[in-house]
């Protein structure tokens, strides 16, 4: 990359250009950050006004491998009820695939050759589980957030949700990491740090923290990489999945990464929000609320989700629904729909969405929901023609006008 070369040969000598540094300090600190960002996730994205520093959070401190409380950006609050959108799509799992993750934003007609937003108002939801068994999660991560910043400025969306995998990763569970995902974090930290030495070659930065404290050397280098990255208050943490929201009601959807539970809802939905967005940030120790952990978290929940419909708690899912005003539907992943594929059950009242779209899990056809009207739901496929699943009040759509339960005796040779 011999652009990348020359800029970084003269950023070097940085702290000899006075006009450049000390004047501007905090424009220059901008342009390493986009320059970083370029080099790491291939993306140049839209920069906001710095938060300001929450005193409290000074107190705070870790109980594993982090020691030291955190400097701690206060955000503002993350949205959880959203209007419905004329158009609404939702993508399932992408485990650190971004050839696949484009795939699907292309059946969703929302990105072009170039990546692109092409969608207008559409408003994308993404339903957890960027992290984990591919090489290009930071990557992936990059696409979605600039597509965030695209889409926004013609007045649609993309929003990208926390699933059990970024929970395992804050938490510094790597069990599904995979040695190319471990080489990605490593560049990412070579260049984060190498951006932090020019910065303190100006004057009026200061001094970076290391991103390395408290972690112990005897990790491997990727692996260090990994826990800096995203360990509560970590760079990555912070910046993006901090600021995703763990449940997200758009209209009469309700998008979870496994499912939810009445006592979910009476919990409340924002708190959820609000809290484990404060957790990401450093506030609130090592471990994430109790609400995220065992088989009845909201994001490890898959009692909604067996492909089998004989298997699912279509009471329980009925009764929940019934607690969250003006809820119809609930669009769940976590769970691959294998051999099926996107479906929906108990009355097409849970849309399941997670396809094994990656190839380091099943290597699915890329399938996304689209939502048009806030009533009228079709699977987009990359090799079918698009499938309604439910109606609503029209009577001219007639296509599988009982839903997916009808698709599951087709199943494998529609799917194969």
């Amino acid at each position: 990359m011999p652009a990348v070369a020359e800029t970084l040969r003269h950023l070097q000598h940085v702290d000899e250009e006075p006009a450049l540094c000390k004047l501007v300090p905090s424009l220059f600190s901008s342009f390493v950050d986009t320059f970083v960002d370029y080099v790491v996730g291939g993306q140049v994205l839209k920069r906001l006004e710095a938060p300001s520093v929450d005193p409290n959070a000074v107190g705070s401190a870790f109980t594993k491998l982090d020691g030291a409380p955190p400097i701690v950006l206060k955000e503002k609050g993350l949205q959880t009820w959203l209007p419905a959108p004329k158009r609404l799509i939702a993508v399932g799992d992408i485990h650190g695939d971004l050839a696949k993750a484009r795939a699907a934003l292309h059946v969703a007609e929302v990105i072009d050759e170039n990546d692109h937003w092409i969608g207008g108002e559409t408003v994308v939801v993404q339903v957890g589980d960027l992290l984990d068994r591919g090489g290009e999660e930071i990557k992936v991560i990059y696409l979605l957030e600039k597509l965030r910043g695209e889409a926004q400025k013609v007045g649609g969306n993309v929003h990208i949700m926390n699933g059990n995998h970024e929970i395992m990763n804050i938490e510094g569970d790597f069990r599904y990491a995979t040695p190319l995902g471990l080489d990605e974090f490593q560049r990412w930290a070579h260049w984060f740090n190498l951006g932090n030495v020019l910065k303190e070659k100006c004057a009026g930065l200061g001094k970076e923290a290391d991103i390395y404290r408290d972690i112990s050397d005897s990790y491997s280098a990727g692996l260090r990489a990994r826990i800096a990255a995203l360990r509560p208050g970590g760079p990555l943490a912070s910046r993006f999945l901090a600021k995703h929201p763990t449940v997200l009601v758009v209209g009469s959807s309700v998008f979870v990464h496994g499912g939810l539970l009445p006592v979910h809802v009476e919990h409340g939905l924002e708190r959820i929000n609000q809290e484990v967005s404060e957790w990401m940030l450093g506030t609130k120790g090592w471990r994430g609320p109790r609400y995220l952990h065992g088989g009845n978290a909201l994001v490890w929940l898959r009692k909604y989700s067996d492909v089998k419909e004989s298997e699912c708690d279509c009471d329980l899912l009925k009764r929940c629904l019934g607690s969250i005003d003006g809820a119809k539907r609930m669009v769940v992943g976590h769970t691959i729909q294998q051999p099926i594929g996107l479906n929906g059950a108990c009355d097409n009242k849970v849309i399941r969405v997670d396809v094994g779209l990656s190839k380091g899990c099943s290597d699915g056809m890329p399938q996304v929901l689209e939502i048009r009207g806030d009533s009228e739901l079709r699977i987009l496929s990359s090799r079918l023609p698009p499938t309604v699943i439910e109606s609503g009040d029209k009577k001219d759509i007639v296509e599988e006008k009982q839903g997916l339960a009808s698709l599951l005796a087709e199943a494998p040779k529609r799917y194969a």
